[in-house]
């Protein structure tokens, strides 16, 4: 048997999600993000967000376990991301200190600001919602390489605001899931004026005249709004929002409504949350902006349906991402 007949059989082996060793669709592993244009991480951390569950930080081995399962090409978009540029597999943000939030949040910085020297536009995987705030402080802001030293315009799909910094902490971590969407606005990074909250819904724990108003200066569409508008408008006031900025997505799973999403952190039960294919419309709206990055965040893997339907979703969507991206990139 020759070396290059068995090549030939790994080849026809590809396709299956349950052969090999499991990485983010299958991608090369190769942690050096010069080496491509889109850099695949997981963030395995979950000390930003101490108030419900906390194992988040499962959530990019439950991905690279599934994420095989999916078809390689992208009808909508008429593309195989793979093919039009380098996508890798960069691993998992090293986090020796990951019972330490405020350490774990600098760490991740540090790391991205490496993708953001090479020019790497990463789609990550994590992890709760405070791996967002050090992502956009590596990758906005005057010394963003990425973002041509711009303040990006942050899409954040949400029921939960995540600006509370009227609370100094949230059970003893400063930079944590609850107040990345404020510090990265107060320190340079994103740009309010141009950003937009999609999805913001359940009750408050204080009544307010408004739900929809922002003390940081976000626009807010809530989850109600978006229902009653449709859409379409929604994509027509996000798009208007951000105008050509060059923009990063964070999406939280908990925007999902629970028939879709069950295995998240911050469950959001009893008032409707967006259907995948509603999410995945608004997505496509973002088709042709300089997207720098994303992120999924709060998954919550040992909560999941046995068929592992959080994963699954959380899996398309990740395509969804770096397709956009990929689709940007060629041109």
């Amino acid at each position: 048997m020759s070396r290059k007949e068995i090549e030939a059989r790994k080849k026809q082996m590809h396709p299956w999600y349950w052969w090999g060793v499991p990485t983010f669709f299958r991608c090369p592993w190769n942690e050096k993000p010069e080496e491509c244009d889109i850099g695949l991480v997981g963030v395995p951390h979950s000390t930003g967000n101490g108030s419900t569950e906390r194992d988040q930080h499962l959530g990019p081995r439950s991905i690279r376990h599934v994420s095989a399962r999916l078809r390689r090409a992208h009808q909508a978009f008429r593309l195989t991301p793979w093919e039009a540029v380098v996508i890798n597999d960069l691993g998992d943000v090293p986090l020796p200190e990951a019972n330490n939030n405020e350490i774990s949040v600098a760490h991740i910085q540090e790391y991205y600001e490496i993708l953001n020297e090479a020019g790497t536009r990463p789609v990550s995987y994590g992890g709760d919602h405070a791996i967002t705030g050090p992502i956009l402080k590596a990758l906005g802001g005057t010394e963003s390489k990425l973002a041509g030293g711009r303040k990006l315009s942050l899409v954040h799909f949400d029921a939960h605001r995540d600006d509370y910094e009227h609370r100094s902490h949230w059970l003893g971590a400063k930079r944590s899931a609850a107040h990345w969407a404020a510090y990265t606005v107060r320190e340079g990074h994103v740009d309010v004026e141009s950003s937009i909250q999609i999805g913001i819904r359940g009750n408050p724990n204080v009544l307010k005249d408004d739900p929809a108003e922002s003390e940081t200066g976000y626009r807010v569409v809530t989850a109600e709004e978006l229902f009653e508008i449709g859409i379409e408008q929604t994509i027509t006031i996000m798009r208007k929002r951000i105008a050509d900025n060059p923009v990063y997505i964070t999406f939280d799973l908990d925007v999902l409504d629970p028939a879709d999403a069950p295995g998240v952190a911050n469950l959001e039960a009893g008032y409707r949350g967006l259907r995948t294919y509603e999410a995945i419309r608004i997505l496509h709206g973002l088709r042709g902006c300089n997207i720098v990055g994303a992120d999924i965040v709060c998954p919550m893997p040992t909560v999941d349906s046995p068929n592992q339907i959080t994963a699954l979703t959380g899996s398309v969507l990740m395509f969804e991402l770096l397709s956009l991206i990929a689709d940007y990139l060629r041109g």
